[in-house]
C-alpha cells in the first residue's frame, strides 16, 4: 500500500500530539499502578518524586492542534502559511485552558482577516462575560461549598443530604464550565473573533441524546467528526454502530483523566444512550423545549426531570475520588433517609435561590445564545438594572476561591 508524503507528515504530527497528551495526562496513572504493584511485594517508592505536573488545559489545545492536522490532511483546510497566525490559533488565550475546543476551519481563517471594532458585538460580548461571571462566581462557587461538604463526609450524611450534595455538584460543574465558556466566547468577541457555542441549556434536555447535543458541544462534535464518523458512524450495521457509540463515550470519559471514575461516567452515559439508538429515537428532540409556549407540558417536565436525575447520578461517579467512593455514595443515598428533610436544606437556601434564578433566566432565554441577550428590553433603565443586580450579586456573594474544574483536564 502506497502512502503519500502528506499522509506521513499528518500521521507523525498526530502521533506526536497524542503521545504528548498521553505522556502528561496518563503517566501519573501508570506510576500509581506501578507503586501499588510493588507495594504488594513490600517495596516502597516515594511516589511524589516520580510524578509529573500536568500542564493546564493540555487536553483542549492538543485536540485543537489535532483538528488542524486532520483537516489539512482531509483537504478541508489549506496548510497555514503564516506561523504567527498558526501559533495564535493554537494558543488563543480566551479559550486556551478550558475551551471551547475550536476547529481550525472556523478559528484559523479569522486570524487572516482584517477585524474592525464592532460596538454591538463588543457590548454583547461584555453581557456574555457578565453572565458567565455570575454563573461561575455566584452559582458554581456557592454550590461548591455545600457539594464539597457532602462529598467529603459521606458517612455522616443522610440520603436526602447526599441527594442534595449531588444536586449542588450538578449545578457547580454547569455554572463553572458553562460560565468559563461564556467568559471565553465573550472575551473573544471583544477582539472580533467568533467562537463556537459550547453549551445550549443542557439541563432542559428531554433525553440523554439531547443532553449530549447541548452539553460541551465542542467536545461531543469533535468526537463525532474525528472518531465516530471515521469508524463508520451510523452507516455501519447495528453491532458496529453500537461499538462506535460506546467507543466514543468511553474515550470521552478517558479524555477527562486517567481515573476509573471517568471511564465509569463515560460508559454510564453510553449505556443510557444505547436504548435510544436501538429504538432509533436518538434524534427525536431536535427542537427547543416548549417551543411557542412559556411553560413546558407535564410530559415535557417529567422528561426533563427524569433526564436530569439520570445525569445527576452520573455526576456522582465524576466527582468521586474512586469507584468505591461512588458506590458507597449511591448506597448511602438510596436508603430510607432519602425522604428526610436534611439539615443542609436550611443552610443552603441562598444557594438554591441562586440556582432557581439562573434556571429562570435561562429558561426565558432558551431561544438565545446566552442568558443576557437583552435586545427585547428596549428600556435602558431596565437593562442597566439587570447589569447592576448581577454585579452586586457577584460583589456580595462571589467571594469564593474555587478554580475552574476543567482546568485540570
Amino acid at each position: 500500500m502506497h502512502f503519500s508524503a502528506s499522509w506521513y507528515v499528518s500521521a507523525i504530527n498526530i502521533l506526536i500530539n497524542v503521545l504528548l497528551l498521553a505522556g502528561f495526562k496518563y503517566y501519573n496513572f501508570f506510576v500509581d499502578s506501578f507503586v501499588e504493584a510493588f507495594r504488594l511485594f513490600g517495596k516502597e517508592f516515594d511516589i511524589h518524586t516520580m510524578k509529573v505536573i500536568l500542564p493546564v488545559g493540555i487536553s483542549f489545545y492538543t485536540f485543537q492542534a489535532l483538528s488542524y492536522s486532520i483537516d489539512v490532511y482531509r483537504r478541508k483546510l489549506q496548510p497555514a502559511t503564516n506561523l504567527i497566525s498558526f501559533l495564535a490559533y493554537v494558543s488563543f488565550f480566551p479559550q486556551l485552558v478550558a475551551g471551547p475546543i475550536e476547529r481550525a476551519t472556523n478559528l484559523l481563517p479569522q486570524f487572516y482577516r482584517k477585524r474592525t471594532f464592532d460596538s454591538d458585538k463588543a457590548v454583547d460580548g461584555m453581557r456574555q462575560i457578565l453572565w458567565g461571571l455570575f454563573k461561575k462566581m455566584v452559582v458554581a462557587d456557592t454550590c461548591a461549598i455545600y457539594a464539597n461538604q457532602v462529598f467529603d463526609g459521606v458517612g455522616y450524611q443522610s440520603g436526602s443530604a447526599l441527594l442534595l450534595g449531588a444536586l449542588f455538584f450538578a449545578f457547580q460543574i454547569y455554572g463553572d464550565f458553562s460560565g468559563y465558556s461564556d467568559i471565553a466566547i465573550g472575551t473573544a468577541r471583544l477582539f472580533g473573533f467568533s467562537l463556537m457555542r459550547n453549551f445550549n441549556y443542557p439541563y432542559f434536555s428531554r433525553d440523554i441524546a439531547e443532553f449530549w447535543r447541548r452539553w460541551h458541544i465542542s467536545l461531543s462534535t469533535w468526537f463525532r467528526d474525528y472518531v465516530y464518523i471515521p469508524m463508520g458512524g451510523s452507516r455501519s450495521n447495528l453491532l458496529f454502530n453500537i461499538r462506535n457509540t460506546l467507543t466514543v463515550f468511553v474515550v470521552s470519559g478517558f479524555w477527562h483523566g486517567a481515573n476509573w471514575t471517568f471511564l465509569a461516567w463515560g460508559s454510564y452515559h453510553g449505556l443510557l444512550f444505547l436504548p435510544l439508538l436501538l429504538l432509533k429515537k436518538n434524534r427525536r428532540f431536535t427542537n427547543i423545549v416548549a417551543e411557542n409556549r412559556l411553560l413546558p407540558s407535564v410530559k415535557e417536565l417529567i422528561q426533563m426531570l427524569s433526564t436530569f436525575f439520570l445525569v445527576l447520578l452520573g455526576w456522582i461517579f465524576f466527582r468521586s475520588k474512586n469507584i468505591d467512593a461512588a458506590v458507597r455514595y449511591l448506597k448511602a443515598m438510596f436508603t430510607c433517609s432519602l425522604f428526610e428533610i436534611p439539615d443542609l436544606f436550611y443552610l443552603s437556601t441562598k444557594c438554591m435561590l441562586f440556582i432557581l434564578f439562573m434556571l429562570t433566566v435561562e429558561w426565558v432565554q432558551r431561544f438565545e445564545s446566552h442568558g443576557l441577550v437583552l435586545h427585547k428590553i428596549k428600556s435602558r433603565v431596565w437593562r442597566w438594572s439587570v447589569y447592576l443586580f448581577l454585579l452586586m450579586a457577584i460583589f456580595l456573594f462571589g467571594g469564593g476561591e474555587e478554580t475552574f474544574i476543567y482546568f485540570q483536564f
